[in-house]
């Protein structure tokens, strides 16, 4: 060990709730963008399914949205009484936004209802014939969840879609954005007299509209569209409203909980739920009329409702509509069996929000598109063929897949970054445009330095077209950066992104709605790679994109045999299949630390980060990052970096509890994190170095966008690395840790790692016997009937 142990002061942070921070009291502002649907408690990937435990009450702590937390105030002023700049983030949302109206138009332009996998009766086909009805343009009424059983729609057939217009992302309101100030104050007053806190009037006002007052007096529950509401204070708001005539039996009430549960659900990360789950949550709710609340919610077209068929070996087969919708008749899936041939499978209902359908969707025809059609001819066999003998062991491999496919899914863990580095100089010198993107600045920086350095794997393709003389190597950007065209090669004629292989580093940390918006922006005949450590945490928004394709095996899958190497590599490689094993550290690559309670914890945290590590592993504290599993607790990252910022900058914190020099991470939009530091601030706000960038974030924003970044969980923290990582678990933080956590947060060291160890032997069953959180998810089904079979 690196450290003799210590008595522990004493620490007055224990009187602080150890359990994650929720959205649990009415003072819960709303995060800064209607988007921003992520409370600082949920932790996708972990989060226990609704219908288990309530969600938004039991989640796990980690997030990666310092933008989103419960107690962050989002825009407190009136929302456009002055001008307001163009941000990066607000760029990006544009982008998005943009790309999700030609998304919607080309579902609404596609023949026929959903994808049907049986025959179904009762409720069920009266779900499906709301959907049809919402799809067809009409608002259905009562009578039509009793209309006879809707028709099935074939599968969908591959098509070839307009390329995407350029989204203009520079097109971002100028002027002031944000509701009317009027609206604001309307709303506040409707706020206050039903006894909520005025703080939301923003929020609500940007959600609702112009027309927000009337629409919260007309339907009180519409408050639960603001992040951070909760049901049970939503039903007090509407209690003061509407007096007698509130009900816990009120339609509205019905429909506004079940959206309501399917956000929670995507912040757990499932794009849909099904219906047995959801209606059984419901009842836990206080709905006394799941089915119905359900079947307002697909009449208003809030909702969506699906039925997929489970032919996979092992599937479990909730057999047609007797249990997946709750039906009491006990005919069960007995009386399908014997009624149909071929078309009679076990399927499975779902609901689901609409803007995480048409993702999926848009997801499942843009990589069905780049599987089914060849790739483009750059550069002949023999070239391909050259560079691949030039390479060494999976490195070659990789080449030769994406010689020959548009679509290539590459695992690994960080030594194996050497192959996709070694890809793209290969196709780099055989005069493809190939681009690198992460999902975030993190990961974009350490690949680039990766593709900077001669030593690592850099095959020479010997004789065939020379590299354009635009770039030297090729180049690494972010995601965001490469959809809006603020970092990459912009897009052609076409709307399409000017380049010829994209190689997505990070792959398990895409979204659906992400992945959605790289495969629309790829032009026919280009190559995509998705690379990254399938045993990490899965992404922040909903889907399992990455496992997802594995799981599928549509295209060519190229496993990397380079291990990490060292203790640490060792260590990190036993996590990913189950082991916590001792290893070998003779240079104290690995020290544990154990303490006894969360105030010594934070204790020999300050000890390591300040004293320790700099004096015994040569590591400064600059060069060192702390993760531990949330924001919350009596050591979570508000406690570790108000401890740390006393000892490594301390200062009164004169703007917004800040001081230049400060460590922090600011998120400019949902789903980003950006590390950086405090430079100064005036009355533009505060002043940020990322990445090498000035950032300036405006003083309003600067208490839900920035939070000080000593201390991280380990969401905010995947894509980098650093030389020294303190791995923070006490007591309290049991309930959080999974076998991905864990080797998220490991693996984030590249020299040294200390453990400061209050779990006891949870730590070991959290390696052995806690897997990833399972994910509901349509992306496999909408694959299948895309993709022929491969063999």
């Amino acid at each position: 060990m690196s450290t003799e142990p210590e008595p522990a002061s004493k620490d007055t942070t224990d009187a602080v709730d150890t359990g994650p921070d929720t959205p649990g009291t009415a003072e819960v502002p709303a995060p800064d963008t209607p988007d921003a649907a992520e409370p600082d408690a949920a932790e996708p990937g972990s989060a226990t399914e609704p219908d288990a435990v309530e969600p938004g009450s039991a989640t796990e702590p980690d997030t990666t949205e310092p933008d989103t937390t419960a107690e962050s105030a989002a825009d407190s002023g009136d929302g456009g009484e002055a001008a307001a700049q163009v941000s990066e983030g607000e760029a990006e949302l544009a982008a998005q936004r943009v790309e999700r109206e030609r998304i919607e138009r080309r579902k609404a332009g596609k023949q026929g209802p959903i994808d049907a996998g049986g025959k179904l009766s009762g409720t069920a086909a009266d779900l499906l014939a709301a959907v049809r009805a919402v799809e067809s343009g009409e608002k259905p009424a009562a009578a039509v969840f009793g209309a006879p059983e809707p028709a099935r729609r074939p599968a969908p057939e591959p098509v070839r879609r307009p390329r995407p217009a350029h989204p203009e992302p520079a097109a971002a309101p100028a002027g002031p954005v944000g509701p009317a100030p009027e609206t604001v104050r309307s709303v506040r007053d409707v706020l206050a007299e039903g006894g909520a806190p005025e703080s939301l009037a923003p929020q609500t006002a940007a959600l609702l509209g112009e027309g927000a007052e009337e629409a919260l007096r007309a339907d009180p529950w519409q408050l639960l569209r603001v992040g951070g509401v909760r049901p049970e204070q939503a039903d007090g708001f509407a209690r003061a409203l509407l007096g007698a005539q509130c009900g816990p039996d009120d339609e509205r009430r019905g429909r506004a909980v079940t959206v309501w549960l399917l956000e929670q659900a995507a912040l757990a990360g499932h794009t849909a739920l099904e219906l047995s789950r959801l209606t059984a949550t419901l009842a836990q709710r206080g709905v006394p009329d799941p089915d119905a609340a359900v079947q307002g919610a697909l009449a208003e077209g809030e909702a969506l409702a699906f039925q997929d068929a489970l032919d996979e070996p092992g599937a479990r087969p909730e057999r047609a509509a007797s249990g997946a919708v709750g039906g009491s008749d006990g005919e069960g899936a007995e009386g399908e069996s014997a009624e149909g041939e071929g078309e009679e499978r076990p399927v499975r209902v779902l609901i689901g929000l609409e803007r995480y359908a048409l993702a999926e969707e848009s997801l499942a025809d843009g990589l069905a598109r780049l599987v089914n059609l060849p790739p483009k001819q750059d550069g002949s066999t023999p070239d391909w063929e050259r560079a691949a003998a030039s390479a060494q062991g999976s490195a070659a491999e990789l080449i030769r897949a994406v010689a020959g496919h548009g679509l290539v899914l590459h695992t690994g863990g960080e030594a194996s970054l050497a192959e996709p580095a070694a890809l793209l100089r290969a196709a780099h010198s055989l005069g493809l445009r190939a681009w690198a993107a992460a999902p975030g600045p993190l990961g974009r920086d350490r690949f680039a330095a990766l593709l900077d350095d001669p030593s690592s794997d850099s095959p020479s393709p010997g004789p065939g077209p020379a590299a354009p003389a635009t770039a030297a190597v090729p180049a690494a950007v972010t995601v965001a950066g490469l959809l809006t065209g603020a970092e990459g090669p912009g897009r052609d004629a076409d709307g399409a992104l000017d380049l010829d292989l994209l190689v997505v580093l990070d792959a398990p940390q895409l979204d659906v709605e992400a992945g959605a918006l790289l495969a629309e922006s790829l032009s026919d005949g280009a190559r995509l790679v998705l690379t990254g450590d399938p045993a990490v945490l899965w992404s922040v928004g909903p889907g399992r994109v990455f496992a997802d394709l594995l799981a599928a095996r549509l295209c060519p899958q190229v496993a990397s045999r380079r291990p990490d190497p060292g203790p640490l590599g060792e260590l990190v490689s036993g996590i990913g299949i189950g082991e916590l094993g001792q290893v070998e550290a003779p240079g104290k690559e690995v020290v544990i630390v154990p303490v006894r309670d969360a105030g010594e914890a934070v204790h020999r945290t300050v000890q390591l980060v300040a004293d320790s590590v700099p004096r015994a592993i040569g590591v400064p504290a600059e060069e060192t990052q702390v993760i531990t599993p949330g924001h919350g607790g009596a050591a979570g990252t508000r406690a570790l970096n108000a401890a740390l910022k006393e000892r490594l900058n301390p200062g009164p914190g004169r703007f917004g509890g800040f001081d230049p020099g400060d460590r922090v991470v600011h998120s400019p939009a949902p789903g980003r994190v950006l590390p950086g530091r405090v430079v100064g601030a005036d009355a533009d706000g505060l002043h940020l170095s990322c990445a090498g960038e000035t950032v300036v974030v405006p003083q309003d924003r600067v208490e839900g966008s920035v939070r000080h970044g000593w201390a991280l969980t380990a969401h905010q923290a995947l894509g980098g690395r650093w030389p020294a990582v303190v791995v923070v678990l006490p007591g309290d933080a049991v309930p959080a840790l999974s076998r991905p956590w864990i080797y998220t947060a490991f693996g984030r060291a590249a020299r040294h790692l200390s453990v400061v160890h209050g779990v006891e032997q949870a730590l070991s069953r959290a390696v052995s016997e806690i897997p990833a959180k399972p994910r509901t998810t349509r992306l496999p089904v909408l694959l299948t009937p895309q993709v022929p079979a491969t063999d």
